[in-house]
C-alpha cells in the first residue's frame, strides 16, 4: 500500500482526502515512480473544483513530480529502475508517494536539477518554452505584457525574456510582488491594485503599447488585455485564474486592431516524445546557463496539500510551491 490525495466529489480545498491505495503495477510502455516531490500548479485547483473534469471519480490529483523509476514496464528502452527523472503531463494522481504513468512522458534529470527544483519547474518552465518560444517566438527588441509576474510561471518568464533581450512589463499586486518580478528581469511592472494597467502600459511604451500579451488570468483581465496590444498583435489566454473566458464576441479582436487570439496549453505543444525532448531540452539549457533560478518558495507536506492550494488560489504565493510526501 501507499498513500495519495484524492477527492471524491468537486468543491473546495476541504474535499481533498489523504488515504491509502495499491499502486498499480506498469503496464507495457509505463513506468512506477517512487515520487521525492510534487509539483502544484492551478491547473489542480481547476480539476479540485470541477472547472476541469476529472476522467472518474474518486480521482487523483497533480500531473507534475520528480522521484526515481521504481518499476519498468515491457518495452521501455529509455528508460531503467534507478533513474532520476521527473514529468509534467502525468494523468492525475501525482499528489501521491507512488505514480504510474507513459514512459513517453517522463525525461531524465541532468545532474546539475535536483528533485525539488524539477517539481517546482517542469510544468511551469516548459509551459514558459512554449509561450516565449513557439507560441510567439521572441527574437529580441519586443514589449510584452505579462499577468502574475511574481508567481511560478511569471518568475521564469521574467528572467527567460531577459536573456532574450525582450521588455517584459509584469502585473502584480503588491509592491513586494513587483520587487520579485523586477528582480527577476522584469523590464517593468505595473501593481494592478493601485495603477490602471492600460494607462500605464501606454506611457511605458510612449503609446505603442504591446506585440504580446500574456494572460492566465482570464475573465477579470480579458479586455484589458486586449487594450494594451498593438494593432495586429497577438493575445495569448493560456490560463483561467479568474474563471474562464466566455461570451466573446469575435469581433471585438477586430474592434480593438485586427488583432490574433490563441489559447494554448502544454499538451498542445508537447504532443509528441521528440517535441518533448526539445522542449526540455530548451528549458533545462536555461538553468544550467544559469539566466533561469528556479525559486522554490514554499514547502507543504503532501498531506497537507489543501493548505498550498488555498494559499495559491489565494495569490498568497510567489515563486514556486512543492509537495512533499
Amino acid at each position: 500500500m501507499s498513500k495519495r490525495i484524492q477527492f471524491s466529489k468537486t468543491g473546495g480545498s476541504d474535499v481533498l482526502e489523504w488515504v491509502d491505495v495499491e499502486p498499480k503495477a506498469p503496464s507495457a510502455g509505463e513506468v512506477r515512480i517512487a515520487n521525492k516531490a510534487v509539483g502544484l500548479n492551478f491547473i489542480d485547483i481547476y480539476f479540485r473544483t470541477g472547472l476541469y473534469p476529472a476522467p472518474s471519480m474518486p480521482s487523483g490529483l497533480g500531473t507534475e513530480g520528480a522521484g526515481v523509476v521504481e518499476s519498468v514496464g515491457e518495452g521501455v528502452t529509455h528508460l531503467k529502475e534507478g533513474d532520476r527523472v521527473a514529468y509534467a503531463q502525468a494523468p492525475l494522481g501525482a499528489y501521491a508517494e507512488l505514480h504510474t504513468l507513459s514512459a513517453d512522458k517522463v525525461v531524465k534529470l541532468p545532474d546539475f536539477i535536483d528533485f525539488e527544483t524539477a517539481a517546482a519547474s517542469m510544468l511551469k518552465g516548459l509551459t514558459v518554452q512554449y509561450l516565449l518560444r513557439q507560441t510567439y517566438a521572441l527574437k529580441g527588441g519586443e514589449t510584452i505584457l505579462f499577468h502574475a509576474a511574481a508567481g511560478g510561471v511569471g518568475s521564469i518568464a521574467c528572467q527567460w525574456a531577459k536573456a532574450l533581450g525582450v521588455k517584459l512589463i509584469g502585473t502584480v499586486s503588491s509592491k513586494e510582488k513587483a520587487d520579485l518580478a523586477m528582480a527577476n528581469g522584469a523590464w517593468a511592472t505595473i501593481n494592478y491594485s493601485e495603477e490602471n494597467v492600460v494607462e500605464r502600459v501606454r506611457e511605458l511604451t510612449n503609446g505603442e503599447m504591446c506585440d504580446v500579451v500574456y494572460d492566465s488570468v482570464g475573465k477579470d483581465t480579458w479586455e484589458m488585455s486586449l487594450d494594451c496590444l498593438k494593432p495586429r498583435s497577438l493575445m495569448v489566454s493560456f490560463g483561467n485564474a479568474s474563471g474562464p473566458v466566455d461570451g466573446v464576441n469575435i469581433g471585438i479582436l477586430n474592434q480593438k486592431g485586427a488583432l490574433f487570439v490563441t489559447r494554448p496549453s502544454l499538451n498542445g505543444y508537447a504532443d509528441t516524445r521528440e517535441r518533448l525532448e526539445m522542449m526540455c531540452d530548451d528549458f533545462f539549457a536555461m538553468i544550467e546557463s544559469g539566466n533561469v533560478r528556479i525559486d522554490v518558495a514554499n514547502r507543504y507536506p503532501l498531506q497537507d496539500v489543501g493548505k498550498a492550494q488555498d494559499a495559491l488560489q489565494g495569490r498568497k504565493t510567489t515563486g514556486s510551491t512543492i509537495l512533499l510526501p
